[in-house]
């Protein structure tokens, strides 16, 4: 495997970040996970421009331009001939002096590597069992819409569901109400209106999530930015998961109650697969 390092292409094995890097020492830096297609990474732009907001917020020099990146990947997915894959790029504030203080750490990082995908068939969709994590994240939290790198709550949640044979955590914030997943964002229907937690319940501002949003008013679907505790996902019409590596994904149970389908998410999961084609053909 070929990966990406600071503007060099290195085989895996020699791809080495140091140990006093900030990433790896406080979790200070981004990343962004995003489907490669047809050679092509999806909504690359979206991505990119998430990962800009989070570098502002952070303070953190992006050392490459969008346009330059996107030329290292599309090198990268050639070099390594993947043209469908997982594409995990990473942003580290780099070495600085030790301690919380990011004095010193001048010379940030961007390390891309790619992975294999997972299967999407579109002729049979995902049905997830969902499991109400512990953890609880942070209500109004503004680094929630930002991929940073520490994630230990999403890590903490997703080994609980598996624990218990579910597919997906499901964690609420500290108001009560359901927020997201481990790696998805969340959606139910009521009342033939798609729902979605706001950003302000501490949620990430996920790239497929907005796309979702966009799919709706195509589809002439309402959709609606509601808190809902686990107890109305219970009543609603369908509930399904946004998330990059996969479109949109049904969910069938959660805490081992059997959720309703919708026919719904079916058409909105078809849009999603119909325009991640015509994007990369």
């Amino acid at each position: 495997m070929i990966v990406f390092l600071n503007g060099e292409f290195v085989p895996e094995e020699r791809a080495s970040v140091s140990v006093m890097d900030r990433s790896f020492l406080y979790g200070d830096g981004l990343f962004e996970t995003m489907l490669v297609h047809n050679g092509l990474p999806f909504r690359w732009s979206e991505h990119m421009e998430r990962l800009e907001r989070g570098a502002e917020f952070l303070k953190i020099r992006v050392p490459f331009t969008s346009v330059a990146l996107l030329d290292f990947a599309r090198e990268l997915i050639r070099a390594n001939r993947m043209p469908e894959a997982l594409l995990r790029l990473t942003l580290s504030r780099g070495v600085g002096i030790r301690g919380y203080s990011p004095n010193g750490a001048d010379h940030p990082l961007v390390v891309m590597t790619l992975h294999p995908p997972p299967a999407i068939n579109p002729e049979k969709a995902p049905r997830w069992k969902l499991l109400t994590a512990s953890f609880r994240l942070p209500a109004k939290e503004a680094l929630a819409q930002f991929k940073t790198c520490n994630k230990l709550a999403q890590v903490l949640a997703r080994a609980e569901a598996e624990a218990l044979g579910a597919d997906e955590a499901v964690l609420l914030n500290t108001d009560g109400y359901v927020v997201e997943g481990a790696s998805s964002n969340l959606f139910w229907i009521q009342d033939s209106k798609v729902c979605t937690p706001p950003l302000a319940t501490g949620i990430l501002a996920g790239v497929t999530r907005a796309l979702v949003v966009e799919l709706c008013g195509e589809l002439r679907v309402p959709v609606l930015e509601n808190p809902a505790t686990p107890g109305e996902l219970l009543q609603a019409q369908g509930v399904f998961l946004s998330l990059s590596t996969l479109g949109v994904v049904e969910a069938a149970t959660l805490d081992g109650n059997a959720l309703k389908g919708s026919p719904l998410t079916g058409r909105i999961r078809q849009a999603y697969l119909q325009l991640l084609n015509r994007a990369s053909a």
